[in-house]
Protein backbone atom coordinates (compact mmCIF):
# COMPACT_ATOMS: atom_id res chain seq x y z
CA UNK A 1 0.00 0.00 0.00
CA UNK A 2 0.89 3.31 -1.19
CA UNK A 3 1.29 5.90 2.15
CA UNK A 4 -0.14 9.07 1.32
CA UNK A 5 1.72 12.43 2.87
CA UNK A 6 -0.76 14.57 5.39
CA UNK A 7 0.02 18.01 4.41
CA UNK A 8 -0.93 21.04 5.93
CA UNK A 9 -3.82 22.52 4.30
CA UNK A 10 -3.52 26.39 2.82
CA UNK A 11 -7.15 26.88 1.82
CA UNK A 12 -10.13 26.84 3.40
CA UNK A 13 -12.97 24.10 1.67
CA UNK A 14 -16.40 24.70 0.71
CA UNK A 15 -19.61 22.04 -0.64
CA UNK A 16 -19.53 22.83 -4.16
CA UNK A 17 -23.25 23.57 -3.78
CA UNK A 18 -22.85 26.60 -1.37
CA UNK A 19 -21.13 28.53 -4.67
CA UNK A 20 -23.02 31.07 -6.47
CA UNK A 21 -23.32 30.71 -9.80
CA UNK A 22 -23.19 33.22 -12.62
CA UNK A 23 -21.15 36.11 -12.55
CA UNK A 24 -22.18 39.51 -11.31
CA UNK A 25 -19.42 41.62 -11.53
CA UNK A 26 -18.90 45.53 -10.34
CA UNK A 27 -20.42 47.17 -12.85
CA UNK A 28 -23.51 44.94 -13.14
CA UNK A 29 -25.97 47.57 -11.08
CA UNK A 30 -24.92 50.04 -13.49
CA UNK A 31 -25.31 48.34 -16.46
CA UNK A 32 -28.36 47.26 -15.55
CA UNK A 33 -29.60 50.56 -15.06
CA UNK A 34 -28.25 51.54 -18.43
CA UNK A 35 -30.25 48.29 -20.27
CA UNK A 36 -33.23 49.19 -18.54
CA UNK A 37 -33.43 52.82 -19.51
CA UNK A 38 -31.94 51.78 -23.48
CA UNK A 39 -35.49 49.24 -23.76
CA UNK A 40 -37.49 52.80 -22.68
CA UNK A 41 -35.40 54.48 -25.32
CA UNK A 42 -37.25 56.38 -28.37
CA UNK A 43 -35.72 55.89 -31.56
CA UNK A 44 -33.42 58.43 -32.46
CA UNK A 45 -32.36 59.31 -28.73
CA UNK A 46 -29.42 58.84 -26.83
CA UNK A 47 -29.04 58.13 -22.80
CA UNK A 48 -26.43 61.06 -22.01
CA UNK A 49 -24.78 59.99 -18.66
CA UNK A 50 -22.28 62.47 -16.44
CA UNK A 51 -18.88 60.40 -17.04
CA UNK A 52 -18.62 62.27 -12.71
CA UNK A 53 -21.42 59.71 -12.21
CA UNK A 54 -19.82 56.35 -13.64
CA UNK A 55 -18.67 53.92 -10.69
CA UNK A 56 -15.70 53.14 -12.73
CA UNK A 57 -13.72 54.58 -16.00
CA UNK A 58 -15.48 54.68 -18.97
CA UNK A 59 -13.52 52.08 -20.72
CA UNK A 60 -14.57 49.37 -18.12
CA UNK A 61 -17.88 50.50 -18.44
CA UNK A 62 -18.17 50.31 -21.50
CA UNK A 63 -16.31 47.10 -21.70
CA UNK A 64 -19.02 45.98 -19.09
CA UNK A 65 -21.59 47.23 -20.95
CA UNK A 66 -20.21 45.33 -24.39
CA UNK A 67 -20.23 41.76 -22.75
CA UNK A 68 -23.99 42.72 -21.55
CA UNK A 69 -25.25 43.39 -24.86
CA UNK A 70 -23.93 41.03 -26.88
CA UNK A 71 -24.76 38.41 -24.44
CA UNK A 72 -28.41 40.00 -25.02
CA UNK A 73 -28.24 39.92 -28.60
CA UNK A 74 -28.91 43.60 -28.78
CA UNK A 75 -26.84 46.12 -30.71
CA UNK A 76 -26.11 49.40 -28.84
CA UNK A 77 -23.48 51.84 -30.21
CA UNK A 78 -21.48 54.03 -27.34
CA UNK A 79 -19.47 57.37 -27.86
CA UNK A 80 -17.79 59.97 -25.66
CA UNK A 81 -17.20 63.36 -25.30
CA UNK A 82 -14.99 65.01 -22.05
CA UNK A 83 -17.90 65.41 -20.26
CA UNK A 84 -20.17 62.19 -21.30
CA UNK A 85 -20.94 58.78 -22.30
CA UNK A 86 -24.06 58.59 -24.63
CA UNK A 87 -25.35 55.54 -25.43
CA UNK A 88 -27.79 54.48 -27.96
CA UNK A 89 -29.41 51.79 -30.00
CA UNK A 90 -27.29 50.78 -33.15
CA UNK A 91 -28.65 49.51 -36.46
CA UNK A 92 -30.53 46.14 -36.47
CA UNK A 93 -27.95 43.18 -37.78
CA UNK A 94 -29.07 41.92 -40.82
Amino acid sequence: MRQERMTKANFKTTDVANIPTGRRGKHHAVVADILKELDGLQAGRALKIPLADLPDTVVNVRSALNRATRKLGKNVDTATDENFLYIWHGPRAQ
